[in-house]
C-alpha cells in the first residue's frame, strides 16, 4: 500500500511540473488592480457592519436567546467558508470572473436586504448561509485574479500585504465604524448601508479590467475539486504548508477564544482593555504585514514563515507567565506579527510555485484547510482554557505549536528550492 501512495504523490508531483509556474510579465495593469483591491475592502467593511447589524436583530428578534442564534449563524458561515464555497468555485471556474464577482456582490446585497423582513430564525440562518458563501467564493475567485493583474514579484508582494492589513483593519474597524453609524441609523438601515457598499464593490469591479477565464485544467468537477487538497498532501513543501496553517489557528484560537477571559475573568479589567487587547493583535498583524514586502527583498520567504512560527511559540509560552495588561498587549502584538509572517508569505509562496492551470485550486485548497485547521483550533482553545486553566492552556498551545512546526520543518528542509 505505501509503495502504491508514493507512486501516486510521484505522479502529483510530475503533474505540476509539466506546466511552468505563472511567470512574471513584467507589465502591470495597477489601474484594473486598485480598482479590484477597492471593491475588496468596500466588501470587507461591509461584511464587519452587517455582522454587527446581525447581531442587533438577532436581539430584537429572540432577547436573551439572540446568543445561540448568533452563535449558530457563525458556525454556519465557517461550514460555508469549509464545505460549500470550494464546491461553488469550481462548479463556477468557466464563467467569466468579472461577471462571477459582479453577481457575487449583487447576491451578498439582496441577502441584506431581506434580512431585516425575515420573521422566523431559520430564515436567518439560510440567508447567512448564503451571504457567507458568496463572501468566501468572492474572496476565492479574488486571490486567483490578482496574480495577472500584477507583473512582478515586487508589486505581487506588495499586494499581498495589502490583503492582509485590509483584513486585519476590517476586524478592528468596522465594529467601531458600525457603532458610530448606530447613532444615527437603526438596525434596519445599517442593513441597508452595507447593501449600498456591496453595489459600490460591483460597481469598481466592473471598472476593472479582468481576465474573462483564467488558466484551468480540464476534468471533471470532483477531479477539480479534489485536486487541491491531493496537491498539499503529495507535494512536501505544501504539506508543511498544512502544519503551518496548525501552527496559526492555535495561537489565533488563544487570542479570539481567550482574551475576555484574560482580561475580564483573570486580570478583572473592563472592555477598554479588552478592546485594547484585540487592537494590539491586530495591530501586530498590520505592522508584519507592511514589514514584509521589504523583509522578503532580503531574506528568503521560508526563512520569514519560520521565523514567524517561532514567534507564535515563543509569545505563547510567555503568556503562562504574565499577570499585566501591558504584557498581555506586548504578547497579542507579538502573535500578530508571527501570524503575519506566517500566513501572507504562503500565499506568495503558492504564486511562486503553482502552475497556472492549479493556482485557483491551490489558493481555495489552502484556505479551506487554514479554516479547517480553526475549527479544530477554537474549541480546543476554549476546552482546555475552561477545563485546565489559562497558565496550562497557554503552556499546551504553545507545545503544539512548537510541534507543529517542527513538523513543517521536517517536511521543508532548507535546500528545498521548489515543491516538486
Amino acid at each position: 500500500m505505501w509503495l502504491c501512495m508514493g507512486g501516486v504523490r510521484q505522479r502529483l508531483r510530475l503533474n505540476m511540473s509539466d506546466t511552468a509556474p505563472l511567470a512574471w510579465s513584467g507589465t502591470s495593469d495597477k489601474g484594473s488592480y486598485y480598482r479590484l483591491y477597492a471593491g475588496y475592502v468596500v466588501a470587507l467593511f461591509a461584511t464587519g457592519i452587517a455582522t454587527v447589524a446581525l447581531a442587533l436583530f438577532a436581539f430584537d428578534l429572540a432577547g436573551e436567546d439572540s446568543g445561540a442564534i448568533i452563535g449558530t449563524a457563525l458556525s454556519l458561515k465557517m461550514l460555508a467558508y469549509v464545505l460549500a464555497a470550494p464546491v461553488v468555485t469550481v462548479l463556477t471556474d468557466r464563467i467569466p470572473r468579472k461577471a462571477l464577482l459582479i453577481g457575487l456582490d449583487v447576491v451578498r446585497a439582496a441577502s441584506l436586504l431581506l434580512l431585516p423582513f425575515v420573521t422566523q430564525v431559520w430564515h436567518i440562518y439560510a440567508l447567512v448561509f448564503v451571504f457567507a458563501l458568496a463572501s468566501a467564493t468572492f474572496g476565492f475567485v479574488y486571490l486567483a485574479i490578482v496574480p495577472y493583474l500584477l507583473g512582478s514579484e515586487e508589486d505581487y508582494t506588495r499586494s499581498l500585504a495589502r490583503s492582509r492589513i485590509a483584513a486585519e483593519l476590517e476586524t478592528s474597524v468596522s465594529p467601531l465604524l458600525a457603532a458610530g453609524l448606530m447613532v444615527l441609523l437603526a438596525t434596519k438601515g445599517l442593513f441597508v448601508l452595507a447593501a449600498g457598499a456591496f453595489v459600490l464593490s460591483a460597481l469598481l469591479v466592473k471598472a476593472a479590467r479582468i481576465p474573462r477565464h483564467l488558466t484551468t485544467r480540464q476534468g471533471g468537477v470532483w477531479e477539480k475539486l479534489f485536486r487541491g487538497p491531493r496537491l498539499f498532501v503529495a507535494v512536501p513543501v505544501f504539506r508543511a504548508v498544512i502544519a503551518l496553517d496548525m501552527a496559526v489557528a492555535l495561537a489565533s484560537a488563544m487570542v479570539m477564544v481567550n482574551t475576555v477571559v484574560l482580561v475580564q475573568g483573570f486580570l478583572h479589567l473592563d472592555r477598554d482593555a479588552l478592546a485594547l487587547a484585540f487592537f494590539a493583535f491586530g495591530l501586530g498583524s498590520i505592522i508584519g504585514a507592511v514589514l514584509m514586502p521589504a523583509l522578503l527583498a532580503r531574506v528568503s520567504e521560508r526563512r520569514l514563515i519560520f521565523f514567524g512560527a517561532a514567534l507564535l511559540c515563543l509569545g505563547l509560552a510567555l503568556g503562562a507567565a504574565q499577570t499585566r495588561l501591558f504584557g498581555l498587549l506586548a504578547l497579542w502584538a507579538l502573535l500578530g506579527f508571527g501570524a503575519a509572517w506566517v500566513l501572507t508569505p504562503v500565499t506568495y509562496l503558492i504564486r511562486r510555485l503553482a502552475a497556472p492551470a492549479d493556482l485557483q485550486t491551490l489558493f481555495v485548497a489552502q484556505m479551506t484547510i487554514a479554516n479547517l485547521c480553526l475549527l479544530v483550533a477554537y474549541p480546543l482553545a476554549g476546552w482546555l482554557g475552561a477545563s485546565l486553566g489559562l497558565r496550562l492552556t497557554f503552556l499546551i498551545l504553545a507545545g503544539l505549536t512548537a510541534l507543529a512546526t517542527l513538523i513543517a520543518a521536517r517536511l521543508w528542509p532548507p535546500d528545498a528550492a521548489v515543491a516538486t
